[in-house]
């Protein structure tokens, strides 16, 4: 070697030294975040040494970490390109590709890094992470751990076995597969203890499977750390609403909501005025509500979980229409909100407005693939379409020695969403002990019910019945025409018609007593408990008689869960013409009576759950100028559903109401009733 090359090669050292001492800062840029600053500097140092393959990989890094990852794969590919074989140069491909979320890519790459070298605990963890990325979470846990292997207790690989749990739990509770969400996420525990996400994400799995004592215990895990108590409170608050506990969730999150004059995480301040506010909502305070809400508008007009919480006040007020206007605006904002969606599809269910709502819903899962709460709903939506059987046997006696055997079923077979097919068929065989007398009536009857407008339905049946008597054989038209209308929010209106035959006992049955009813029943609801019913009938007889009945009843609803209520009831009869040797018929017969009512509805019972309903009522009735008279009235059903499609049920009743029976007797029914549909789904979605 000249004395002039040696030269050279020492400078050219002294040169690299130099960079390398330079670039001692650029490397605790990288290391504390700081990539902004980072890719300046880096940026600076390739200036002077446009070839120093630190400074490119560097440069490269901050670039990428900065939020440009294409510019750094284009970086790495150069450097590549330089050093095809470099080891460190391909892990830092590796993971740019990453950066850029080109997961498949990633894959392979990291794959043939990894043939070259299995113990790379780099190659390991990036491998990790791009498993995970594509949701492949069983194969990114065996890597994951691989790596933990080679680096045992690194903070980076513990930090991506967390999430790589956490993303496997989500996915799975996506699935309903609950159970092995919640062992994922107990495994997570058993790494980080009391960790808060993944408390977090444990509590919403026991929510969404119902497991609201697991919830509980969860959301006071996560509250005996004070950093997030108001989370725990927020937290409670749902899980004593799901528990129908009302009044609880109000007084857990006021105590959360008065404690925010200390707090500065905006997003823990939005999430609990946001819980007190749908307290207040479910405890249907909804003045307090309005407040605050109004309250919150005038400062931030146009965010969507304000927009969310007027649309449910207006809900829970049956204001649909106002509520679909704020969903609108949030869908306006944002089309994929889940609150925007399907609260519309849930305002569009309560005016009538069916296929709207279906594609709301549809909308919602396009978005939430497997959301729980959308699925249901359609499922709830479907089962209003689909065809249904029903059938019904009973016995019944009084204390008049009449005696009665009944069958009945019904067949409601929807076609659209706005058009059904109805059949019925009833038979019924009664017979009196004292006179010997006995007769048997089959009814049949088909007909129609078709949705004229979303507040406007109408229902017709036509039939025959026909009488097979000891003394008189015949047949006679049944007519049932109806409309059930809806005119204002909390308003329930039907009009309608009804022909029928007098069929009480087999005296009845052998006068061929045709009746025509002229009926109307409204119902008026509030927002604050008390309902009142409203039902009269005014009916012309075959045998020159007529009849005015009324029947009211005032109620308070006590418990929505199960459903409690309790009331006054009254009732009022004329007839033109007394026959009371035939029928019951006075002049004027008056009835009052208090009653209490408790009703689990099979509507609400899940598969595999009993449901029930029992009414208990006392009073006094007036016949004529007779003294008065106690009475009593006793109902009561219970049922099981053995799964979506199937349930039976036991009912009875007993009363000594006079109007309870055409005779005025003491009257006792027992029956048993099976309901079955007969699909999973509407014929028209098949």
């Amino acid at each position: 070697m000249t004395i002039k090359s040696y030269l050279t090669t020492i400078l050219l050292l002294i040169g690299a030294l130099s960079a390398a001492q330079n670039m001692k800062e650029g490397f605790g840029l990288l290391e504390t975040g700081n990539y902004k600053a980072a890719e300046s500097f880096f940026e600076t140092v390739l200036k002077d040494y446009p070839d120093n393959k630190t400074a490119k990989l560097c440069f490269g890094r901050a670039v990428g970490l900065n939020g440009n990852p294409q510019k750094a794969i284009s970086v790495f590919t150069d450097l590549l390109d330089d050093y095809p074989d470099d080891f460190e140069v391909k892990l830092n491909y590796a993971e740019s590709l990453l950066w850029s979320k080109n997961y498949q890519d990633a894959k392979r790459y990291y794959e043939g890094i990894l043939k070259d070298n299995d113990k790379s605990f780099a190659a390991l963890l990036g491998y990790a992470n791009t498993l995970s990325n594509l949701k492949i979470y069983d194969d990114a846990l065996t890597y994951v751990n691989k790596a933990l292997e080679v680096s045992p207790g690194n903070p980076n690989a513990l930090t991506s076995k967390k999430y790589i749990y956490l993303g496997y739990a989500y996915q799975n509770q996506q699935l309903q597969n609950y159970d092995e969400a919640e062992s994922l996420l107990k495994k997570n525990l058993s790494l980080f203890e009391n960790d808060k996400e993944t408390l977090l994400n444990l509590s919403n799995v026991y929510l969404i499977s119902n497991q609201l004592e697991k919830a509980k215990t969860t959301y006071e895990t996560l509250g005996a750390d004070s950093k997030n108590r108001l989370i725990s409170l927020n937290g409670l608050a749902l899980v004593s609403h799901l528990g129908s506990k009302e009044k609880d969730a109000l007084k857990i999150s006021k105590q959360a909501y008065d404690g925010l004059s200390n707090v500065k995480d905006t997003t823990l301040i939005k999430q609990t005025k946001e819980r007190y506010i749908q307290a207040l909502i479910w405890n249907k305070k909804f003045k307090d509500a309005q407040v605050l809400i109004d309250e919150l508008i005038e400062t931030h007009p146009n965010q969507n979980w304000i927009l969310a919480l007027r649309a449910t006040l207006n809900i829970y007020k049956s204001d649909f229409k106002k509520s679909i206007a704020d969903y609108n605006r949030i869908l306006e904002n944002d089309s994929t909100s889940f609150d925007g969606n399907l609260g519309k599809a849930n305002a569009k269910k309560a005016l009538g407005l069916y296929s709207d709502a279906y594609q709301s819903a549809n909308n919602t899962l396009r978005f939430y693939d497997k959301q729980k709460d959308a699925t249901q709903f359609i499922k709830d939506l479907n089962t209003s379409f689909i065809p249904f059987l029903e059938a019904k046997g009973s016995y019944s006696f009084d204390n008049g020695d009449n005696e009665a055997y009944a069958f009945q079923t019904n067949l409601e077979f929807p076609t659209s969403i706005k058009f059904k097919w109805l059949a019925n068929y009833g038979y019924r065989t009664t017979s009196n002990s004292v006179t010997n007398n006995k007769a048997t009536s089959n009814n049949f009857s088909l007909g129609l019910a078709y949705q004229l407008l979303p507040n406007v339905t109408f229902k017709g049946t036509a039939g025959i019945s026909s009488a097979n008597v000891s003394t008189n054989d015949y047949k006679q038209l049944l007519v049932h025409a109806a409309f059930n209308i809806k005119p204002f929010k909390l308003q329930v209106l039907d009009i309608g018609y009804l022909r029928e035959i007098q069929s009480f006992n087999a005296d009845l049955l052998d006068r061929e007593i045709v009746m025509n009813n002229f009926y109307a029943n409204y119902n008026l609801s509030t927002n604050f408990n008390l309902g009142w019913f409203t039902q009269y009938y005014y009916t012309s007889q075959s045998d020159d008689n007529n009849r005015h009945l009324l029947f009211t009843s005032l109620y308070y609803n006590i418990l929505p869960k199960p459903a409690l209520k309790a009331g006054i009831n009254y009732q009022y009869i004329t007839f033109k013409n007394q026959v009371p040797t035939i029928y019951f018929s006075p002049s004027t017969f008056n009835a009052v009576e208090i009653f209490i009512n408790i009703i689990k509805d099979e509507v609400i019972a899940k598969p595999k759950e009993w449901f029930y309903g029992l009414t208990a009522a006392t009073g006094f009735q007036f016949i004529e100028n007779d003294a008065k008279q106690s009475t009593y009235r006793v109902q009561g059903s219970l049922g099981y559903k053995f799964s979506p499609r199937a349930l039976l049920n036991v009912y009875g009743t007993r009363s000594n109401i006079a109007s309870a029976s055409a005779a005025g007797f003491t009257f006792t029914e027992i029956g048993l009733r099976f309901k079955w549909y007969l699909f999973d789904k509407p014929v028209f979605k098949k």
